[in-house]
């Protein structure tokens, strides 16, 4: 697996790289917003490794500029920490978010699962399923969810949701009909090694919707109950 690492650290890079070397990948290093995004857009990457503080363009810049161009996953992280940074990254087409805090073997499981992920949605391995009741899946309206693959179809289309999104895709099917406030959501979520916080259950909730095509004028699927929190109908 290829990765490129974009980040002016150059101590913290050659540690990345030689830890994650050995488990299998191949590191690209580039150390500053221009060289990243120019070896972006010019390589073939399984997942990009994205700081937010960077020279010449910062890592948002660099994430505008590649949406435009790629869906390759991409995992951001930063040593300011920032709820406000979080949520623009998330925003913006971030997979996944880091503190610069992050241990050695989190950074490990995060980068495979978003790889594991996009992998996934690429080779459409999630089997749509005829009929309700089969073990380990859920069929609702034109959704079939899968909880042993953790997959989500719509129709023939498999959707490109994040582990997070499918958690709390699952938490609110779970409780079809009943309001969940943002606070149990993020208690159902928070025990799941995510960088979860307050606000950024309203941002992972609407990319939700628009990868569910859902309304949330006209929700088919997630309703909105002011003051309250979110309901599957």
């Amino acid at each position: 697996m290829k990765v490129l690492l974009i980040d002016d650290d150059e101590k913290l890079c050659r540690l990345i790289r030689g830890y994650l070397e050995p488990m299998g990948f191949t590191v690209e290093l580039a150390h500053s917003g221009q060289a990243g995004l120019e070896s972006a857009l010019q390589g073939s990457f399984d997942a990009i490794l994205l700081d937010v503080m960077l020279p010449e363009i910062d890592g948002f810049e660099v994430l505008r500029q590649l949406r435009r161009h790629s869906q390759v996953p991409v995992l951001m992280f930063t040593a300011r920490g920032d709820e406000t940074d979080r949520i623009v990254g998330l925003e913006m087409g971030a997979d996944d978010y880091l503190p610069k805090t992050f241990s050695s073997r989190e950074l490990l499981a995060r980068l495979r699962a978003v790889i594991r992920r996009s992998r996934m949605v690429e080779n459409g391995t999630s089997e749509v399923v005829a009929a309700e009741g089969c073990a380990g899946k859920i069929r609702i309206a034109d959704l079939v969810i899968d909880a042993d693959t953790r997959s989500v179809n719509q129709g023939e289309e498999l959707l490109a949701l994040t582990a997070i999104e499918f958690d709390l895709l699952m938490a609110m099917v779970e409780n079809k009909g009943r309001i969940l406030s943002r606070d149990r959501l993020l208690d159902i979520v928070a025990g799941r090694d995510y960088t979860v916080f307050d606000r950024s259950i309203d941002v992972h909730i609407s990319s939700l919707r628009r990868k569910l095509n859902d309304n949330p004028k006209a929700p088919r699927y997630i309703k909105t109950v002011r003051s309250a929190g979110y309901m599957f109908l």
